[in-house]
């Protein structure tokens, strides 16, 4: 029986119904493109233990480290996400962002699985690049096609994983910093690559200037339009495309554990 996709409103983001345990070949084929339409996909109930968890990101391509945390013990390549009832600063990612774009190579993919959910625990606010290039005017994107953007891992993104640094981090973590085109073709599809937690400035342009377009491109890539509300159960496992979507967690209280594996591809 094939799998059954329904995509969410707008065509950002879909709902796969599928048994990761047993997923078949063609099906990683069909999520993956699924992933290039809408660029995020959720799997509902799914009970997976991390050595499962693991077998099946790897069917989408290759396990990538996460610099600045350490691992679940015994099974490397998940970091834990975690807020604890303690806890009074932002979320883990509260804050518009793509993953890891500070690397030199950053990662396709992005899973996160809920571990403790407690009910109505917080969304996740995921907004299409598809669907934000596509409105710009036509002299924006002729203005943007070639430029390159700086990324850094202490952007204004960086105050929300301190606290889980302080617990968990590798003591190997530095700042690092990269450039990345700001425009990405994902399967024939332009993509706005920005991301309002890393990105510092424009290549090449003055600092008023390079601000400027920033702001612009910043608020524009969030608009409400381009946004879907994502809701976090337990078993729930969510994959992202960090070439088409930026994300932002959202404000919650108590505890919330996930488990994260970052992915190339």
């Amino acid at each position: 029986m094939s799998i059954k996709i329904e995509p969410f409103k707008n065509n950002i983001g879909a709902s796969i119904a599928c048994d990761l345990k047993s997923i078949k070949a063609d099906e990683v084929v069909k999520t993956k493109e699924a992933l290039n339409n809408y660029g995020f996909v959720c799997f509902r109930n799914q009970n997976l233990d991390p050595g499962e968890y693991l077998d099946f990101a790897k069917l989408l391509g290759e396990i990538k480290d996460y610099p600045m945390l350490k691992d679940l013990e015994g099974h490397k390549g998940i970091t834990v996400v975690e807020r604890k009832e303690k806890d009074k600063g932002k979320s883990y990612g509260e804050g518009w962002h793509t993953d890891s774009s500070y690397l030199s190579k950053t990662p396709r993919y992005t899973c996160l699985m809920g571990k403790i959910v407690e009910k109505d625990q917080g969304q996740t606010l995921f907004a299409s690049q598809f669907a934000s290039y596509e409105a710009l005017d036509q002299k924006i994107k002729d203005k943007i096609k070639n430029l390159i953007g700086v990324f850094s891992s202490a952007g204004p993104i960086s105050e929300t994983r301190l606290e889980r640094e302080s617990e968990r981090g590798t003591g190997k973590a530095k700042d690092f910093i990269s450039e990345h085109p700001i425009v990405r073709t994902v399967k024939n599809k332009k993509a706005l690559y920005l991301s309002p937690g890393h990105t510092i400035a424009i290549k090449n342009l003055d600092e008023k200037n390079s601000k400027n377009l920033l702001k612009f491109l910043f608020n524009h890539q969030t608009k409400k339009e381009f946004q879907m509300s994502f809701s976090w159960e337990k078993n729930t496992i969510v994959i992202w495309d960090n070439y088409s979507i930026i994300h932002s967690a959202t404000p919650f209280s108590g505890r919330r554990l996930m488990h994260r594996i970052i992915i190339d591809a």
